[in-house]
């Protein structure tokens, strides 16, 4: 069974504490995207503080498509952050900024755009606790899948077996059984589920394809 995570792409906190609300009793896992318009065309929420006054059980992963990640992944250390994303590309020292987050207790995923090419996440292979395919252009949800996304995946894969692979971008029932197929089983899927009336039924649609 695919596990899926349902993801956040929005503007504003109170659309963001409202959605979480309406999985609570659905999923363990919630991805919120983060973007303050260094790495994306558009600026969604990315005031870290307004994680500490929301409580939920869910396990929180942030994806941080912010600039200058080396300095500001710090303010995403919350008590309620069980995982961050941190791109490949936005970051001058990856290995540094993975034992930092790290040694703070977090999950740290490396993440990587559609054009980079998954053997530059080699050296993070035995560091990271996965690696994240964004297989569409960061920034906006509903966005067809990237034409490369299964053959990064099958390539990377092949190379690492024991990684953990995980898409965001262009996930939904037409797409995840290639998508698992090829070696991925961890989704973060958006409109596949915010654009259904029923949300327990898109989520489960998602996980038995």
């Amino acid at each position: 069974m695919a596990e899926i995570i349902p993801a956040i792409n929005v503007e504003t906190f109170e659309d963001i504490r409202g959605r979480i609300k309406k999985i609570e009793t659905l999923t363990e896992w919630v991805h919120i995207d983060v973007a303050d318009g260094t790495l994306t065309p558009n600026t969604i929420w990315h005031n870290a503080s307004d994680l500490l006054g929301i409580a939920t059980p869910l396990k929180i992963e942030v994806h941080l498509m912010l600039g200058d990640i080396d300095a500001r992944y710090q303010e995403w250390l919350l008590p309620n952050v069980a995982r961050l994303v941190v791109h490949l590309e936005a970051s001058k020292d990856s290995s540094s900024l993975i034992d930092k987050i790290k040694e703070a207790g977090k999950e740290v995923v490396i993440g990587i755009m559609p054009e980079t090419h998954w053997e530059k996440t080699k050296p993070f292979w035995g560091e990271a606790d996965g690696i994240l395919l964004l297989s569409v252009p960061p920034g906006y949800a509903g966005q067809k899948m990237h034409d490369n996304t299964i053959e990064k995946i099958k390539g990377l894969h092949e190379a690492c077996p024991s990684c953990i692979l995980e898409v965001d971008g262009g996930v939904h029932a037409d797409t995840i059984k290639n998508l698992m197929e090829a070696g991925a089983s961890r989704f973060a899927a958006a409109s596949a589920i915010w654009k259904e009336e029923n949300i327990e039924n898109a989520i489960g649609k998602l996980k038995n394809f």
